[in-house]
């Protein structure tokens, strides 16, 4: 069964929120120069709970994978009426959990902010985070974590109210935009009008619910953040209508992130994901794939993983788990990203024009 929790992490707070954010809820203080300097990204990166290659047996002694989400994300990580999640970074912590554990709803799901994200991860306190957040090299190589594959390309944009006369962001000269503390849409936003010759005034919010508080108000002119953010806010907004303007002006890849110092839960991170697009490329489904009876030998390489070990897994038959539990690539986008009317347009496999690519399985 799977569980709602939320963590405290004390005093490591004051170090999060420092930290350079990822996505649309991440990045970090900026100096004079506009240049990040944060006491986390300055740190040696050492980290604790997981070190060493123990991330894997901590999780199979426990019975359960502790995954930090957002939780306030439609379409990402959401949590329903019934206190359910779900969202497509929710099946992805499903996937890990399906793959290491055998099943997919033994996962604990920690609510985590922009600010303290990071820290919770490198205390030990989540064992993989998987909270819309971007991959950049300053993190990368600041932080004590690795990025695993991306699951989802995105790009930051700009939402105003549909009856607001802005048609592009350049219309929006000396206006007051909503932005979220702790992420790299603060920088873009900065680096984005400077580069134009344009002025703003940032009102910097928490989380998703002050930015509905203060956008709702009209505090705000507009509410910059990651496009998959901005349709899930405006899937879910009742204030009126509103419009995601036509520019993307950054890169946004996101996905899984994990501790350094653990090759063995990286490979395992990474490969259930991997897995997800190898399988919409074999067009095997959670429906088809326990039944294959073909002779594609790169097809029953795939699905019986006879080197699964290897890599880490506990169980040589991890991948039919996997895919059995949250389905293929296509299949999590359909369930929880197509809803909200985002194209797949980077997000389809490498053979239709996308950047979904797995290494060979074999």
């Amino acid at each position: 069964m799977a569980h709602r929790h939320w963590k405290k992490v004390g005093a490591l707070v004051a170090v999060a929120a420092l930290v350079l954010g990822a996505c649309s809820d991440d990045s970090g203080d900026e100096d004079e120069a506009g240049t990040d300097t944060t006491a986390a990204e300055e740190s040696s990166g050492e980290t604790s709970g997981g070190e060493g290659g123990a991330t894997l047996q901590e999780v199979i002694d426990r019975g359960v994978l502790n995954c930090g989400v957002n939780g306030q994300l439609l379409g990402f990580s959401n949590v329903e009426a019934d206190g359910t999640y779900t969202g497509i970074d929710v099946d992805y912590c499903k996937a890990v959990a399906a793959a290491v554990l055998g099943d997919p709803e033994a996962v604990e799901y920690t609510d985590l902010t922009a600010e303290t994200r990071f820290t919770s991860l490198q205390s030990g306190d989540i064992d993989v985070l998987i909270r819309n957040g971007t991959w950049t090299a300053s993190r990368d190589g600041a932080l004590g974590l690795q990025w695993t594959a991306t699951t989802f390309y995105d790009g930051q944009g700009m939402l105003v109210n549909a009856d607001a006369g802005f048609s592009s962001v350049e219309d929006m000269d000396g206006t007051i935009i909503c932005v979220q503390t702790g992420t790299t849409t603060e920088i873009n936003l900065q680096t984005y009008f400077s580069s134009r010759g344009l002025t703003y005034e940032p009102l910097n919010v928490a989380d998703e619910a002050a930015v509905l508080e203060n956008f709702s108000s009209g505090a705000c002119d507009g509410y910059t953040t990651d496009k998959s953010g901005l349709a899930s806010f405006a899937a879910t907004y009742e204030g009126g209508e509103v419009t995601i303007l036509d520019e993307t002006m950054s890169k946004e890849p996101l996905g899984p992130a994990v501790r350094e110092g653990d090759e063995e839960w990286f490979d395992i991170v990474q490969w259930v994901v991997f897995a997800t697009f190898q399988a919409e490329e074999f067009e095997l489904t959670s429906e088809n794939i326990g039944a294959y009876d073909g002779d594609n030998e790169a097809i029953l390489a795939f699905i019986n993983q006879d080197f699964g070990a290897e890599l880490g897994f506990p169980d040589d038959t991890w991948v039919v788990t996997v895919i059995e539990s949250v389905g293929n690539y296509q299949e999590i986008y359909d369930r929880n990203i197509e809803p909200l009317g985002i194209p797949e347009g980077l997000n389809q496999l490498w053979t239709e024009g996308g950047l979904m690519y797995s290494p060979p399985f074999g």
